[in-house]
């Protein structure tokens, strides 16, 4: 039997509530819809420390934030991971390749694949401009570009900074925009790979982070859409403190309606796009005549806030930020289904080992869910013998934000105040009650609290002694056995 091929879309900061198949009332993701009718929509994945570091961290090794030493963003920290999902597959005999957005540290670090097209940010590229580096060294889709439209050409001359909720449309030939690069080079690595041998293709799109510059197309169809109003909690005053209203890459700010209808008009432009692009590689699948042999997951690191509670960006506990899509079709998955496990991106190196017929690594604590949407294992429900419970982290504004969630509730822990809070995710989706000061709720508050207490034992930011949570400790965005690995 031949083995099966893999591919792994990646898009980065789209929001798990953001398809249209999913009953999103603006989005339109036709494409995506479609092959989420060739197979399983999970209707409660969260990315566990929601930026692109950690959230990529965890997809490329299958552990935990805590096991992989990113509890938070920090950039330049070295990626010395042994084990890694493509690294486990080259060793399989298969071709691999990425194309795309890596977002590691340093840039050119392959992570087991045999091959890379990088194609790295905005904020990266002019990082290396600003320290003396040569931006063709960390990335290959401006040097590509100079040689679409001359050598002066940069594709951050918009201005429209890569953090920021100010959106204009692409300002160059379609063809040129980061997210056709991706995807056109994604396809000529179908045109051109070793057909004796399976293949896993990574294929990473920096959209729909920011800048918010789809293609014009793209953005003018949202501008006249109506647009429901984000969401305010009552407990919205919580962060305030971290208003920044004249900067347009701030995490907090009460944005005028206009400004938030452009960002929003620029962030699901850029998700079309997306959409239209993966049609454009799934048919190329087709046209190799390898579709029905190989296994397609579509996922993003993490969501985006874009106005809920007057946060934007990513890193919060709350479910715009840490909610994630997760898409996955192929050989013997039944089409058309929605399930409501709790799954995680370190899930997706364990799944996607399962598929290739290797067995995961120890290191590995991520789950694999193949044999339950294939049918062959378990049902959700009490019986299922899958986790119960996820607990999620990052450090934001000086402290770990703690979460935990079973779908249903969610817990969130603040650790430099002590500060929590809880919301009924069944009546309250959109988090806009806070019920940990509500009476009736303290037995279910204590129960939390004990649960993240048990989490957090043994910890080395001591934030517990094994009874009861202890606030105030000084935290860090990469834990001691990483940094400590740096400087060996």
């Amino acid at each position: 039997m031949t083995a099966p091929n893999i591919l792994l879309l990646m898009a980065d900061q789209w929001r798990g509530d953001c398809l249209s198949v999913a009953g999103h009332p603006v989005v339109h993701t036709p494409f995506l819809d479609q092959l989420a009718s060739r197979g399983v929509r999970f209707s409660r994945a969260y990315s566990a420390s929601p930026t692109c570091i950690p959230a990529r961290a965890s997809l490329h090794t299958g552990m935990t934030p805590a096991s992989h030493g990113r509890v938070g963003y920090q950039d330049y920290v070295p990626w010395d991971y042994d084990v890694t999902l493509a690294g486990e597959l080259t060793r399989a005999g298969y071709q691999t390749q990425a194309v795309g957005k890596m977002h590691v540290y340093p840039e050119r670090s392959q992570l087991g694949f045999q091959n890379v097209i990088l194609h790295s940010p905005t904020g990266i590229v002019r990082m290396a401009r600003q320290q003396g580096r040569d931006p063709g060294l960390v990335d290959d889709y401006l040097p590509w570009l100079r040689q679409q439209l001359g050598r002066d050409a940069t594709f951050f001359d918009h201005g429209i900074d890569s953090n920021s909720y100010v959106a204009r449309p692409w300002d160059k030939p379609e063809h040129t925009h980061p997210t056709t690069f991706v995807a056109t080079q994604a396809a000529d690595f179908l045109r051109r790979r070793d057909p004796r041998k399976p293949f896993f293709l990574f294929a990473s799109f920096n959209a729909p982070h920011p800048p918010y510059d789809p293609p014009g197309w793209a953005f003018e169809q949202y501008l006249d859409r109506e647009m429901p109003d984000p969401p305010v909690g009552d407990w919205v005053e919580l962060f305030a403190r971290h208003a920044k209203p004249a900067d347009p890459t701030a995490w907090v700010a009460d944005v005028d309606a206009a400004t938030l209808r452009r960002a929003r008009a620029g962030y699901y432009g850029h998700m079309t796009h997306v959409d239209h692009q993966i049609a454009y590689l799934l048919a190329e699948l087709e046209h190799h005549g390898v579709r029905e042999n190989t296994y397609i997951c579509f996922i993003s690191d993490h969501g985006e806030m874009m106005g809920d509670h007057h946060l934007y960006r990513k890193g919060f506990p709350y479910e715009g930020s840490a909610r994630i899509p997760l898409l996955f079709a192929g050989p013997g998955v039944p089409g058309g289904s929605v399930r409501d496990e709790l799954v995680e991106l370190r899930d997706i190196m364990p799944t996607l080992l399962e598929c290739a017929g290797v067995d995961p690594p120890a290191s590995v604590e991520g789950e694999s869910f193949l044999g339950r949407v294939r049918g062959e294992v378990g049902v959700s429900g009490e019986d299922s013998q899958w986790r119960g419970d996820l607990h999620g982290e990052h450090v934001m504004f000086g402290e770990s934000q703690q979460w935990l969630t079973d779908g249903r509730s969610k817990y969130v822990w603040f650790s430099g105040s002590g500060h929590e809070q809880l919301f009924d995710l069944v009546a309250d989706p959109e988090e806009t009650r806070d019920l940990a000061r509500d009476p009736s709720s303290a037995d279910t508050l204590a129960w939390w609290r004990a649960r993240l207490v048990a989490e957090l034992d043994g910890r080395e930011e001591g934030f517990t002694d094994g009874r009861r949570l202890i606030p105030g400790r000084p935290v860090r965005a990469c834990l001691a056995h990483v940094t400590d690995h740096r400087q060996e």
